[in-house]
């Protein structure tokens, strides 16, 4: 079983930063995909990052484009996301999701950390 932990979420004003981190208990070899996703309440959850393990490819929101950067450390098994010019439409609960290589779909999720951006 997967277990992935994360970790830097807060309160933060807007314009300011975070860095969320995910750790996973995966051996990096195993992963395919590990990714961001977010979900404010009344709102599906929605895609925000994705980077490939092996070669380091990220992808990222339309929304997020320009402000977030995605990252991973394969010696600690963790992947980053770094949040900067946030704004009050970024605040949500933030889950790191990882796919593994053999893998269709994100089976294993954090349990998700909050993220308020007031104005």
């Amino acid at each position: 079983q997967v277990q992935l932990v994360e970790s830097g979420g807060g309160l933060v004003q807007a314009g300011g930063s975070l860095r969320l981190s995910c750790a996973t208990s995966e051996r990096t070899s195993s992963i395919r995909t590990m990714a961001w996703f977010r979900q404010a309440p009344g709102k599906e959850r929605e895609f925000v990052s994705v980077i490939n393990w092996s070669s380091g490819t990220t992808g990222y929101a339309d929304s997020v484009k320009g402000r977030f950067t995605i990252s991973r450390d394969n010696a600690k098994n963790t992947v980053y996301l770094q949040m900067n010019n946030l704004k009050p439409e970024d605040t949500a609960v933030y889950y790191c999701a990882a796919r593994l290589i053999s893998a269709t779909n994100f089976d294993y999720w954090g349990q998700g950390t909050q993220v308020t951006v007031s104005s």
